[in-house]
């Protein structure tokens, strides 16, 4: 095959590491154009008026695509960044650098499939072709010992499976160098005013200091399991509310792709032989399989997981109810656990892994409240924003996912004794609390403190 000019269009894999699209487009290509598009309609509003993407998750995301810029840079390349919508920008990209194929890692939900399928119509006629990837779970779509058909509808099923009958395939190199097409106009970099949005507030009070981009995900990595050693005793802490090392945090870099889940699943395995091998080595990779099997299903429900009824199409009692809802929002329930997560939420994008279930089983199972409400306020807030696990989860704490235990249900005063024992993490995020003792905040089933 004679070599061509090709696209390699970045979705969410924003690194260099492990990274078959971009591996495959240089191997096969003359000259490789790098380009990254902020879609308008990413930065719109979703069904019930929360922006899409909100100023936390705008401001990582923009920090992300700055470090993938300078990655490249660094071994010869560029990143060419557009404003707009990017089946019409990529065709005049591929046609202005003769470019004959372009490279890009597969999405599994609609709104990124209905651009691909644009893409794919604009590019007929040019006789362009699309190379696509499977490139974000730990297990690659083709190596599962099932059909998407046949996905277990219980998550140890699918678990056992795997761990038994298919293999995490090898991580690709990082490319050492990539030469460019010449004459193309980079562009700029888009800023958050360019997105209507203001600098989101920075709060000492936060877990961690979120920045965007491979860099900062390696070096998370790195700190993460060699230098602070917490690996060992992650399945100990995971539950944590406060400070950055509870849990691994590595969910952000991974929902835009700056981390490969196979890169981790690497260092696992490296840390195992080197450090030790328990139970805590063992679930981080756990999670990740977590991670891959929301993937999954999304590929096999497809739009049922954004519908009222979701997976499992049944019917609950909830409703639009704004003044509950707000109040949820507000952190102003009166149930100390439920608003200092959701403060939390409001000043920082993050929430713990467990506030997150306490928050949604309340609005859902307690406030009786519509969990698309919820799904969609997560989506425009959290820095670590997945499609898959976000919907995922609020169909499996709402009863109508995947779960073998029928109305799953978080008593959140029970949790707070459990989990925050001395009511050190919501004296952190409600100071008005601070004169109660602890014991009096755990007894309590509602607690006035604005």
């Amino acid at each position: 095959m004679t070599k061509q000019p090709s696209v390699v269009w970045f979705r969410n894999d924003l690194r260099l590491h492990d990274n078959e699209t971009l591996s495959t487009a240089l191997s096969d290509s003359t000259t490789v154009l790098p380009v990254y598009c902020f879609d308008p309609r990413q930065f719109g509003t979703t069904s019930f008026g929360f922006p899409k993407t909100g100023a936390f998750r705008a401001k990582f995301l923009i920090e992300s695509v700055a470090d993938l810029r300078s990655s490249l840079l660094s071994i010869g390349g560029h990143l060419v960044v557009r404003v707009g919508h990017p089946e019409e920008i990529l065709p005049q990209l591929a046609a202005q650098v003769g470019a004959t194929a372009i490279y890009f890692q597969k999405e599994t939900t609609d709104e990124e499939l209905r651009v691909e399928r644009r893409l794919r119509q604009q590019l007929q006629p040019l006789g362009i072709v699309t190379k696509e990837f499977w490139g974000q779970t730990l297990y690659h779509l083709r190596d599962l010992p099932m059909s998407i058909q046949n996905l277990p509808d219980v998550f140890t099923d699918f678990r056992k499976q795997v761990e038994k009958r298919a293999r995490v395939r090898d991580i690709f190199p990082t490319p050492k160098r990539l030469k460019l097409p010449e004459n193309i106009d980079a562009g700029s970099l888009p800023t958050l005013d360019d997105f209507q949005l203001q600098p989101p507030p920075t709060d000492t009070r936060g877990v961690l200091n979120f920045i965007g981009g491979e860099s900062a995900g390696l070096k998370r990595l790195h700190e993460y399991f060699w230098q602070k050693d917490k690996l060992k005793t992650y399945k100990e802490t995971r539950n944590g509310l406060i400070g950055a090392d509870y849990s691994s945090k590595f969910s952000a870099w991974l929902a835009l792709g700056s981390l490969s889940p196979r890169k981790i699943y690497d260092e696992v395995k490296r840390y195992e032989s080197e450090r030790i091998a328990n139970d805590s080595t063992y679930w981080l990779v756990f999670e990740l399989i977590w991670r891959d099997y929301f993937r999954f299903l999304s590929l096999k429900f497809g739009n049922k997981i954004f519908q009222e009824r979701g997976i499992k199409g049944e019917q609950k009692d909830w409703k639009i109810d704004w003044d509950a809802f707000e109040r949820w929002k507000a952190g102003k329930t009166g149930k100390p656990l439920v608003d200092a997560n959701m403060r939390e939420l409001a000043a920082t994008g993050f929430m713990s892994n467990r506030g997150r279930q306490n928050v949604a089983s309340y609005l859902v199972r307690d406030l009786k409240v519509d969990w698309r409400l919820g799904a969609e306020y997560f989506e425009s807030l959290l820095i670590d924003y997945d499609v898959c696990s976000n919907y995922g989860n609020w169909n499996y704490v709402a009863g109508i996912g995947n779960d073998p235990r029928e109305d799953r249900y978080f008593n959140v005063q029970k949790q707070l004794q459990m989990y925050d024992s001395q009511a050190a993490y919501v004296k952190l995020w409600l100071p008005n609390l601070a004169r109660f003792p602890a014991h009096e905040i755990l007894s309590k089933e509602r607690v006035e403190y604005d």
